[in-house]
This record gives C-alpha cells, structure tokens and sequence, in this order.
C-alpha cells in the first residue's frame, strides 16, 4: 500500500514543480464545465423562442352567405392568428409563400382555399362537405421545426372545430329554449281547455237524463242546460287557444327535427371514440401477454388505459342520459334499443376499469398478472367491441331513423290536435245553438223538451270526438318531457358538446425549464468528456526509469489515484457551476454534487481502465462506448423511440444508470431508483477494476512489441 501512495506522492510532486504541467491540469479539470454550460444553455428553453418561426398564411376565402348573412370564416381565423404571438404567423400572398417555403423564408405555409367558408356551411344543406386548409411544409430546413409547425397548424383546425360545434349547438338549444319558453305560458290554457272538455264530456250523461225524465224534472234540466250554456263561450276561447299552442308545436317539432339531425354526428363521433377506446384496450391484452415487455411502460400503458377508460364511461354515461330524454321525444322509437346497448356497454366498461386496476396493482407489486384477469379482460374487450360495432352498424340504418320517426309520428300528432281543435272551432256555434235551443225548449214546454231530446246525440257525439282526439295525442308523446329537454341550459349544453372532455394534468416531479430537464444527460456527458481528456494528455503509466521498483498492479492503482484527484474536481466545477451559475434546478443539489463526485470517480475508473490496459485502442474503446451511449442511454428521447439496436444495448451502459441517478437528485428522489442504479454502477467499476487487476500486466507484456514498433513510425505515441 505504501509503495501505491508513493507513487500517487510523486505524481502530485511533480505536478506542483512544474508550472507548465500545472496550467494543463487546471485547464484539463475546467474544460469539461464549459462542455456542459455551453449546452444547458442552448438548450435552456427552446420552445418559448417558437414566436420566431416564421410560417406564412395565405387567406383566399371569399366567404358566402347564409340566411341573408355573410360569412367570412377565413377572415375570423387570420384575425386569431394575428393575436396569436406563439409563432410568427406572416400573412402574404398565395405565390411568395410558395416561393418562401421551398428557399427557407419560411418553415412551412397554411392557405385558406377560396371555398372555406362555403364548405363550411354545407352543414345546413342536404351534401354537407367538409372544409381543407391546405398546410406545406420544408422539412429540409430544420428536423424539429416542422413537427412545431405541424402543432401550430393542427390546433388552428382544433379551435375552429371547437368554435363550430360550440355556435351551432348554442343556436340549436337557443331555439329550443324559445320554444319551451313559449309552450310551458301556454300549457296553463292547453290544460284548462283540456280539463273544460273532458268535464263537459262528463256532464253529458246527465243532460240526456235530464230531457228523458220529462216534464217532472224540467226544472234540473233547465239548470244543467244553463251550466252547459255557461261553458261554452269557455269551450270556444280553450278551443282557440289550443289551436294556436298547437301550431306553435308542429313549428317546433319541425325545427327539433333539424336539430337532431346536426346532434347525430356529434352522437356518432363520440361512438367511435369509445370504440377507439376498446381498441386500446384489446391491444393491452396483448402486451400483457409479452414476458418481455418492460414493467414500467406496460404500467404506464396501464394507466394510459384505464384513463381512457375512465373518459369513456363518462361520455358514455352522457350519451346515455341523452337517449333517455330522447325515449320522451319519440316515444322509444329508436333511441330505447340504444339506451339498452349504452347500459350494456356503461356495465362492461366499468368491469374493464376494475380488471386493469387489479392487474395494475399486482404489476406494482412485482407479480404477473393472473392468467384469469387476462383472460376476462380480453372476454370483456371483445364484448365492448361487439356492442359498439353492433350500435354503430345499426345507428345510420336503425337508431337516427327511428329518432327521426318518432319525431315524425310527433308532428303528425301535433297536426291532428291541430286539426281538431280547428273542427272543433267551426263546430262551437252549431252547439250554442243547440243548446240555445235546448233551453227555449225546456221553457217551452214539453215539445221543445223532445226537439232537445233530438239535437243531444249530435252535441255528444262531436264533444264525445273532441275529447278523444285530445286522449290520442296525450298518448302519442309526453308534453311535460318535452318541455323540460326544450328547457335545457343553452349555453351549458353548447360548451358541452363543443368540450365533452377536459384534460387534467398532474406533474409528479415538476422541473421549471428544458435546459434544467437536459443537466443529468449534459453534466454526465462532459464527466465522460473529461476523462478522455485526461487520459489524452496524461500518461497512465509510469516512464521507464521510474517502473522499476513497482509492480503492475501498484502503478495501476497508484496512477489511479492521481486521475482520480482530477476529476473529481472537473465534477464540482461542472455541478457547483450547474447549481450556481447557470441556476440550474435541482429538487436535491446536495445529492447532484454528490452523485457527479461518484459518476466521474466511476467514469475515470473505465476510461482509465481501458487505457492502461489496452493503450490507445482502450481510447478508441472509450470513444466508441461514448458514441453508443449518446444514442442509447436515452438521455435525449426516450430510448422506446430509437431503433430495436439501441434499444438492446441500452441496458448495459453505464449512461442508463449514472443519467438516472442524476435525473432523481434533479426532479426528486425515489430512492430505490436510486440504489438500483447505484448497484448497477457498481458493476462496472467491479468490473474495470478486475479488468485492471487481473489483465494490465499480462496484455501490456505482450503488447509490447506491437506498441514498439507502433512508435516507430513516429506517428503513434
């Protein structure tokens, strides 16, 4: 041990004698600060600079009219875009966009077609088509750019989208509002014209007992007569009346049917979303079945499922709580198969939530998921499936026809009551009349009496055919139902179906900035930088006159420790400078300098290793390995993007471990993360040292020649 620390006492000797040795020493130990500085800092917020991208925008929209109103969509968007200071939107001309896209003016162009706005309001005609914007892009300028300017482009089509739905079922509920408004001041006169009716239906009875009882009881006859008389004048205005609420009726059905047929493909559009869902869902069956997919992305697809899941049991809960007040629209013609199907399918979903929690849970665990739960999940994904393509096969055929039935069979009612309250009108003087004449009769005397007798049939029968008119369209729909759905909250509605789903986000370990983000893979990478660096410069073996007295293994760990006291400074300059000069954050900064102190000890141990044992191939060797491990370590992407190669070797670098260690002193520890890592990196150093014990001494003796003769051509030293 002593003759190790002699030679590590030498080395330091010799260094502090020498100013010139020294000046190379401190300038090995800062170089790799300034590696790791100059590149957090390029890389310390990118995206909040994506105002400079320039992107032109060209507006041919000539607009349209609808209604008597003219419409200008692409003039809405380009005045969005000009508030919109998160990209540099440039408005010009179809030709010099072009022309900038292909020279690199501009990264990428979006043109308005001079359709746009027709196109979008071919909603309202039998062939709606759906409206383009025509988006060009240079991918040969920059490889990040274009997938930023493809985000700008794709939430340019999602507000206007978004907008769309949001005016047009606004306008539709606002409608309807009016519409429910207007029926529920009339129903307190529909229903007392009802109940007025159905009373002097009842009396009728009465009245012809009256007149066949005779002379005795002409006195009872005269008065029910009176009370008959007293009701008509009632009977005519309700009858008014009712045919007035009537046609306001038929008007808002006619109206109701337009806006069930814009609500259909919004209904179709979340079916497919659910069927998206168990999609996902079946495909996670198959990864669970994959022993070698990796615990900690088939948890993440996990819980990426059961989320999923947990939005498509509320919209399928909203669906269904649709097509239940649709049942009291139209009578269950269409919508009660459908209810049933989305009560079917709100059951399996949430057996398929439970099942992915419980086998969440046993993955969390370390275990593998019961066969069983596979199994049943798979059982029930398939059943998801089947019911979802059944409701979406039989919807355009079945489901939206039969909706749209019971709303005819809704306005054919509508049109009868209608109809009869007009008959009924016509028909109120002829029964004044009679019963006018019904009363001189009875005061008359006993053959006016018979002429009564004569007329009360006819009064009965047409009361009798009011009154069963008035049964039938009670039975044909709910007026209570349909104006509480015409009562809905327009502009809730609206805002709901524009936005059924909100994303909610929750940062488990938040970093405030990309450059923060980037410090484990850059402040590892300059470690691995710097070890190269000293071993370029600095010999790792003793000079010839000075090897004698010691053995293989005593230069190699006395050297050792000389490497050592430089790098671990080139580690606090690079973390301390990390922390205090560029700000970088770190959850535990204490626990970031330490883990660079134990990454660069490690680093050195390799790269020194490499050296000493297989002299400058072992520098080749460490170059290589610092090749792979930029590609492979996922410092940068996530390793799952890079190619199947990458990913084979990422497990067995030291990056993967040393960049995971850094990255949870920087968004906060988990500490059995970390000591797996630690026991990974301690591997390696194992390793290395017992490459470095073990074989230095017999790979240099015999390479020795070779590395003579090398020299000899006094290019290699």
């Amino acid at each position: 041990m002593k003759r190790i620390w002699s030679i590590y006492a030498t080395d330091m000797r010799n260094v502090g004698r020498n100013w010139a040795a020294s000046v190379i020493v401190l300038g090995l130990i800062f170089l790799p600060s300034l590696y790791a500085w100059f590149n957090i800092l390029a890389s310390w917020d990118p995206y909040s600079n994506t105002g400079s991208l320039a992107i032109a925008v060209v507006n041919q929209d000539l607009g349209t009219t609808v209604n008597g109103r003219e419409l200008h969509i692409g003039d809405e968007i380009v005045a969005s875009l000009r508030a919109d200071h998160r990209i540099g939107w440039t408005f010009v001309e179809a030709e010099q966009a072009m022309k900038g896209v292909r020279r690199g003016d501009y990264y990428a162009s979006l043109t308005i077609p001079p359709d746009f706005s027709e196109r979008i309001a071919s909603v309202l005609t039998e062939s709606p088509r759906k409206a383009e914007i025509v988006y060009d892009v240079n991918e040969k300028i920059n490889a990040i750019a274009p997938k930023i300017t493809s985000k700008g482009a794709s939430g340019i089509l999602e507000e206007v989208s978004r907008s769309f739905i949001k005016t047009a079922n606004g306008a539709i509920f606002e409608i309807m509002n009016k519409v429910g408004l207007e029926l529920e001041r009339g129903l307190p006169t529909i229903e007392a014209a009802k109940t007025v009716l159905f009373r002097v239906e009842a009396l009728l009875p009465e009245v012809e007992q009256a007149v066949g009882t005779g002379l005795a009881d002409i006195e009872k006859a005269q008065d029910i007569v009176r009370r008959t008389e007293s009701y008509l004048p009632e009977v005519a205005k309700l009858a008014d009346t009712g045919q007035a609420v009537t046609a306001q009726l038929g008007q808002w059905l006619e109206r109701s049917d337009e806006a069930l047929n814009s609500l259909a493909p919004g209904i179709k559009h979340d079916l497919f979303l659910l069927q998206q869902a168990a999609i996902a869902t079946e495909q996670l069956t198959g990864l669970l079945q994959d022993a070698k997919l990796d615990p900690a992305a088939l948890q993440a697809e996990l819980e990426r499922v059961r989320h999923r899941l947990t939005v498509a049991g509320d919209v399928t809960s909203r669906m269904l709580t649709l097509f239940e007040r649709l049942n009291g629209l139209t009578g269950g013609k269409g919508s009660a198969w459908a209810a049933g199907k989305l009560q079917q399918l709100q059951s399996s979903l949430q057996m398929q939530t439970a099942i992915v929690g419980r086998i969440a849970d046993a993955i969390a665990k370390g275990a593998k998921p019961a066969d069983a739960l596979v199994n049943d999940l798979a059982r029930v994904s398939r059943d998801v499936s089947a019911v979802l393509g059944d409701v979406l096969e039989r919807y355009d055929g079945e489901i939206a026809p039969g909706i749209a039935d019971g709303v005819e069979r809704a306005k054919t009612a509508a049109r009868k009551a209608h109809d009869a309250l007009i008959e009924a009108q016509s028909s109120m003087p002829d029964v004044t009349r009679i019963v006018g004449d019904a009363s001189r009769g009875l005061a008359t005397g006993r053959e006016e009496l018979l002429a009564v007798q004569q007329a009360l049939p006819r009064i009965g029968a047409k009361i009798k055919e009011l009154a069963d008119r008035v049964r039938a369209f009670e039975r044909e729909g709910n007026l209570g139902e349909i104006l509480r759905l015409l009562k809905l909250d327009a502009q809730k509605e609206s805002e709901f179906f524009a936005e059924p789903v909100i994303l909610k986000e929750n940062k488990l370990f938040p970093i405030p900035n990309y450059g923060s983000a980037m410090s484990p893979f850059f402040t590892t990478l300059s470690l691995w930088v710097g070890a190269l660096l000293l071993v370029s410069l600095l010999s790792v073996d003793l000079h010839a006159g000075e090897a004698a007295p010691y053995t293989s293994r005593e230069v190699y760990l006395g050297r050792y420790l000389t490497f050592l006291t430089f790098a671990l400074p080139q580690s606090l300059f690079v973390t301390l400078g990390d922390l205090y000069l560029l700000h970088t954050y770190a959850a535990n900064p204490f626990w970031f300098i330490a883990f660079g102190l134990v990454l660069s000890a490690l680093f050195m141990l390799i790269v020194y290793t490499l050296v000493s044992v297989f002299g400058n191939v072992g520098k080749a060797m460490s170059i290589v390995l610092l090749v792979l491990q930029l590609a492979g370590s996922g410092g940068t992407f996530p390793v799952q993007l890079t190619p199947p190669f990458f990913q084979a070797i990422h497990p067995f670098l030291p990056f993967t471990y040393a960049i995971g260690l850094m990255r949870e002193a920087v968004g906060g520890i988990l500490w059995e993360l970390v000591f797996e890592d630690l026991r990974m990196l301690a591997l390696y150093a194992a390793i290395a040292l017992l490459i470095g014990l073990a074989l230095k001494e017999w790979i240099n003796a015999s390479s020795v020649k070779l590395v003579n003769k090398a020299r000899e051509s006094k290019l290699i030293h």
